[in-house]
Order: structure tokens, then sequence, then C-alpha cells
């Protein structure tokens, strides 16, 4: 069994940064596929960036260049370093690790707001 939990969220305003964190517990977590996942209101949960157990990085089409995932496997932490962050990133944030069965945090709130 895994449990995720996210921290780091809040508010912030235009052109600003967070970081996210998802603290892991259970074995074998260096196995696992990391990833981050958003949600926005009257939208579908969409992927923002997972990394493999390799390091090799994967980003969705409007957080390119601007968001950074990475993992820490002896800290059994996933991090989302967040920057230049639009209104449009406004959504609650969930942690999710994969090795054949997905895990899922309860999510963290992101909102940009001037």
């Amino acid at each position: 069994q895994v449990q995720l939990v996210e921290s780091g969220g809040g508010l912030v305003q235009p052109g600003g940064s967070l970081r996210l964190s998802c603290a892991a517990s259970g074995s074998m977590l260096r196995l696992y596929v990391m990833g981050w996942y958003r949600q926005a209101p009257g939208k579908e949960r969409e992927l923002v960036a997972a990394i493999a157990t390799s390091g090799t990085t994967n980003y969705g089409d409007p957080v390119k260049g601007r968001f950074t995932i990475s993992r820490d496997n002896v800290k059994n932490t996933v991090y989302l370093q967040m920057n230049s962050l639009k209104p449009e990133d406004t959504a609650v944030y969930y942690c999710n690790a994969n090795f054949g069965v997905n895990y899922w945090g309860k999510g963290t709130l992101v909102t940009v707001s001037s």
C-alpha cells in the first residue's frame, strides 16, 4: 500500500513561484513512476509532469519550460517546482504513484490570482 501526502499549495500572484512536495510511504517506491496531475473546476484531470525511475521526465504542453519535476528516492519525496505561474494554472494538484496500480494523494490547492 502506498500513501501520498501533498503539501506546498497556496495563493500566489501571477508570475510567482511555488514548490509542491509529495511525501510517499511504502516499499519499493524507487520502482514507481511518480507524477503530478491537476484538475481545475469544470475540467478533467490532466497530466502536469511525470518522472520515471530512470529520471526521465515528461511534461504537459501547458507547463513545459515553466515547471520542473524531481524526485528524491532516499526521502521518498517528489517535488514540482512551478515558476512563471499563470491564472490558468489554478487547480487542485494531485500526486500520483504508478507501478501497474495507480495511487493518488488527496491534493493541494494552487490559486494564481492578483
